[in-house]
């Protein structure tokens, strides 16, 4: 009886604090931002397209949460995330790329992927500017990423 009480109170518990997982803004306070809007990076590879995630599949990598479609995809991305995760942490490329570079959201539908690699940007507008000059920007966004990945957060 003693051990159903204690099932019974982890399970209210664990019910009453599930919500505030489900939030998909860029980030929450106190929990990791959430890549790429919550789509499923390694689905860009395998279905070639953006594929939402679930809270189901998830893991914290790179100090952000990446939540994936299937355990599959999940198992694959802990397996190799350098292999499948977008680059820049899932920041927009053109973003770091511009100037001295900067962090922003991205559009999970805006993409590219260039040399085995996924950039996202910020939306299709500058998905098409980044395409235009896409080895140039990669440099440069290369270049960039060493001062840019230890900058706040975007808040919008």
């Amino acid at each position: 009886m003693r051990t159903t009480s204690k099932a019974l109170t982890l399970l209210t518990m664990a019910i009453l604090a599930f919500p505030a997982f489900a939030d998909t803004a860029p980030q929450m306070s106190g929990m990791p931002r959430l890549a790429i809007g919550g789509y499923d990076t390694v689905a860009y590879f395998s279905a070639g397209r953006a594929v939402p995630g679930t809270l189901e599949y998830q893991t914290i990598w790179h100090g952000a949460r990446w939540q994936f479609a299937s355990k599959e995809d999940l198992d694959l991305f802990t397996s190799n995330p350098e292999k499948y995760a977008a680059q820049y942490d899932g920041h927009c490329a053109m973003g770091v790329a511009v100037g001295n570079g900067h962090k922003a959201t991205v559009d999970p539908e805006a993409f590219t992927i260039v040399g085995g690699k996924l950039y996202i940007n910020h939306t299709k507008y500058w998905t098409t500017v980044w395409r235009k000059n896409e080895a140039e920007n990669i440099s440069r966004a290369d270049k960039n990423w060493s001062m840019v990945k230890d900058t706040p957060e975007p808040t919008e």
